[in-house]
């Protein structure tokens, strides 16, 4: 009769699937943030134009957000941790190269390869995960501390950046990246079970143009909002022409045998709505993060560590939401802790706008402590209601369509944010506007919550 001893063993080797992914993860949104505050001096060294600078932070974003819904198609033809595995090796090569960069055009061409990177990593960790954990209260868990990696890392990006780039120089934003992505892909090969192939799912390259198409010149357009203002003809022209883009992606959806994410799943609440939630929420958080960079950094002075302290409340309070939505959810399921979350993250920013022109920095410390726990808090619910609306065969699509959208929030929030700050009569003003609109975003999400996200989850055995 075997022992019982031996028991734990599988249970800790469980989670190395989730290690693994989270990994990936955190690389991949650390980059988006990490590189704002080593920007100038990367212009410096490298004698870069002010056009260069925004290629160097803008160029890896609008590749990011362009090629993911290939990234998830792809994975969902070839197998999702094939497809995995390829973004993290030409992540952390392209890594490498950014580090060793010797000018400018070449730091940009790097960032590009490593956005591309990174859109083949995001889909297909959604999806590796959901094969790793079958069991709905292990996989709620699993959603929750992958959905708080983004939150540590975006937040956590200019405070691991100033640090670096004050000691051992900004070429190591990017070296940071080669052990973590050579740990993630021995995790991967090791711990992770290979995904199935659909073989019949052939590639619609006509629809992948359409998407990326549509998604990169929306994300440039809202870059160049915050710089030029919504009204200039060049943010009229991209937002126009993703309008036309997009409208051919779901004409060609509609006609094509093979589609890359079938439009009778968009009509469906959970699947739709979540994509929505998943925006809006992004929206609300990724305003309040940028903006209030700025106002630490140049209202108050603070240096970029300074800064990246100033915002570790909104950092802090992500995993310890993730854990306790995860273990949450089995009781009360997905939507109480999707409404909920969104309904105190809006009373954080409404708490902010209503904290005055010039508050002291304790006043702020519990708002950025409420949107950081109601965002985090939000997140896994949301997550397995997009996941759990999709069949098997589009698992690596549905993820993409996911973070596809929370790509465009992000990009939607700093760029209105910057917009209101530049517009507004006093900073000031512009600050409280832009929480406030962030905090009815959370409101409208809690809204959508009450509609699509299922009152109940599933129950299972657990992985």
């Amino acid at each position: 009769m075997p022992s019982p001893e031996p028991a734990p063993e599988p249970a800790r080797r469980s989670w190395a699937p989730l290690l693994a992914v989270c990994a990936g993860y955190f690389m991949v949104i650390l980059d988006v943030t990490v590189i704002n505050v080593a920007v100038p001096v990367v212009g410096r060294e490298l004698s870069a134009s002010l056009t260069g600078i925004q290629w160097i932070t803008d160029g890896y974003t609008l590749v990011l957000a362009g090629f993911l819904l290939t990234g998830g198609a792809l994975g969902d033809r070839l197998g999702n941790r094939r497809v995995f595995c390829w973004g993290v090796a030409v992540f952390t090569v392209s890594s490498a190269a950014c580090a060793l960069a010797p000018s400018a055009p070449f730091l940009v061409v790097a960032r590009l390869v490593e956005g591309l990177g990174a859109a083949l990593i995001v889909p297909g960790s959604l999806a590796l995960l959901q094969q790793a954990y079958p069991g709905p209260d292990v996989r709620s868990r699993a959603f929750g501390l992958w959905g708080s990696m983004a939150g540590i890392a975006a937040s956590a990006g200019p405070l691991l950046g100033g640090l670096l780039v004050a000691t051992v120089g900004w070429r190591w934003v990017f070296l940071v990246n080669l052990p973590v992505g050579a740990a993630c892909l021995v995790l991967t090969l090791r711990h992770v079970a290979r995904s199935p192939r659909r073989a019949d799912r052939s590639p619609d390259w006509p629809a992948q143009v359409a998407v990326v198409a549509a998604v990169a010149l929306l994300t440039a357009a809202l870059n160049e909002a915050g710089r030029r203002g919504w009204s200039d003809p060049a943010v009229l022209a991209g937002a126009g022409l993703a309008a036309l883009a997009a409208a051919a992606f779901a004409l060609r959806e509609r006609l094509a045998r093979a589609p890359v994410l079938p439009l009778a799943l968009l009509r469906s609440r959970a699947m739709g709505g979540g994509a929505v939630i998943g925006l809006l929420f992004n929206f609300g958080f990724y305003g309040m993060v940028f903006t209030a960079s700025l106002e630490f950094q140049h209202q108050r002075g603070y240096s970029a560590l300074g800064t990246g302290l100033a915002l570790f409340p909104a950092v802090a309070m992500t995993m310890f939401a993730s854990v306790l939505s995860g273990r949450l959810t089995r009781r009360t399921g997905d939507r109480p802790l999707v409404i909920s979350g969104m309904l105190l993250a809006a009373l954080g920013l409404a708490g902010w706008a209503a904290a005055g022109a010039e508050p002291a920095y304790a006043l702020l410390v519990a708002p950025m402590m409420a949107a950081g726990f109601g965002t985090s808090f939000a997140l896994t619910g949301s997550t397995a209601t997009v996941m759990g609306a999709a069949p098997p065969a589009y698992s690596g699509a549905a993820s993409a369509l996911f973070n596809t959208t929370r790509q465009v929030g992000s990009a939607t929030g700093v760029a209105l944010g910057g917009s209101l700050l530049a517009s507004a009569a006093t900073y000031g003003t512009g600050i409280r506007t832009s929480m406030g609109i962030g905090a009815l975003a959370y409101l409208s999400a809690a809204v959508l919550a009450w509609w699509c996200v299922p009152a109940k989850t599933r129950r299972g055995d657990t992985a």
